[in-house]
């Protein structure tokens, strides 16, 4: 596993650890897929795109999987788990202060209406 001191997340790896703290011990596949398609909205991504983020993460040291029990619900298949990393947890954190310092210059400039006239919901 490699791992990079203080790794920069791009948006779209916020997202998906975003996805992967969110939804804990149901944090796989399937379930972080529609978690990153609920905070991309009203983009969609496909499924094959958070696996290759998942993978790549993992190989930083941001995520750890692990593959669950088999389940008669999937047919005897188990499920590939996610689970945050402190190096992970440490990335997004620094990627939310950097977002913080952003909305508080963009609100100083354009004023706190800026959100209620905006998308976010």
């Amino acid at each position: 596993m490699k791992t990079a001191p203080n790794p920069t997340l791009g948006q779209f790896e916020q997202i998906v650890l975003t996805a992967v703290l969110s939804l804990g011990e149901t944090a796989y596949g399937v379930t972080i897929h529609a978690r990153v398609e609920e905070l991309s909205r009203p983009r969609k991504v496909a499924l094959g795109a958070v696996y290759a983020t998942l993978d790549r993460m993992e190989d930083k040291g941001l995520v750890r999987s692990w593959m669950s029990n088999p389940t008669p619900e999937r047919g005897g298949r188990a499920k590939r788990c996610f689970l945050l990393e402190a190096a992970g947890e440490q990335a997004l954190r620094e990627a939310v202060t950097t977002a913080k310092r952003i909305c508080d210059v963009i609100e100083q400039e354009w004023g706190e209406g800026i959100w209620k006239a905006s998308a976010i919901a």
